[in-house]
């Protein structure tokens, strides 16, 4: 069972988000501060993944993410109330895999979990199409893994099939503003988050589940899910 270590010092939400894990399928934990982690990774046996609090009573969440890279190959996710563009920049650069806002849903945090898990190998691959996002030329439609379709439109099938096509990897934010400008006359960065905000709502309405869409600030963004292209 894949282990997740949740470090959060505000004990609601610490014991919410690990009793939503166990619910899940994972076998999760929680400490309140920093000196209690390194207790944790000092005994040997790493987490798969760190769900890390930036504000610790003991000590800093950036700092301690630069620290755990140093010694241990886990996947890092920082959940934080700072969330301006410098803060998410500082987050990845001190070693996170992924910033999350506090406020994130705990589905959306469970999703940010498996998602990372899928790219650092920590579950199985799938095959022959199980459990992937399937996007299909014939109708425009996208279908979750749940079997759950969605209907998109010309400029939401052009961005996510650049997206999928890329298989995980980052597009940036100037290539899908210009492969979804064919479609239209007037297409810039404004339209692109307008997008992706009608993108987030219609996929979540439609099939439960929250699209796998990573932020990449200021660069652009991935699709981090399986996704197989017909």
């Amino acid at each position: 069972m894949t282990t997740i270590l949740v470090v959060e010092d505000e004990p609601r939400l610490r014991a919410d988000l690990v009793d939503f894990l166990r619910l899940s399928g994972f076998a999760a934990t929680g400490v309140a501060t920093a000196a209690d982690l390194r207790a944790v990774l000092a005994e040997g046996a790493a987490p798969a993944i760190i769900v890390l609090d930036v504000g610790l009573p003991d000590g800093n969440g950036f700092d301690l993410a630069a620290e755990i890279r140093q010694s241990h190959d886990c996947g890092i996710i920082m959940l934080t109330a700072l969330g301006d563009s410098d803060d998410r920049i500082r987050g990845f650069e001190s070693g996170a895999d992924i910033y999350l806002v506090k406020g994130s849903t705990l589905r959306e945090i469970e999703a940010a979990i498996r998602s990372l898990l899928r790219r650092t190998g920590g579950v199985p691959a799938v095959a022959d199409g199980v459990d992937s996002w399937v996007l299909s030329g014939a109708g425009w439609l996208l279908t979750a893994p749940n079997r759950q379709t969605v209907s998109l439109t010309s400029t939401e099938f052009a961005f996510l099939k650049l997206l999928c096509g890329r298989a995980g990897k980052v597009c940036t934010r100037d290539e899908l503003v210009a492969i979804t400008a064919r479609l239209r006359s007037q297409f810039d960065d404004r339209h692109l988050d307008a997008v992706v905000s009608r993108l987030r709502r219609k996929i979540e309405r439609s099939t439960s589940l929250p699209i796998p869409l990573q932020v990449v600030y200021g660069v652009g963004y991935s699709f981090t899910a399986p996704a197989l292209v017909e």
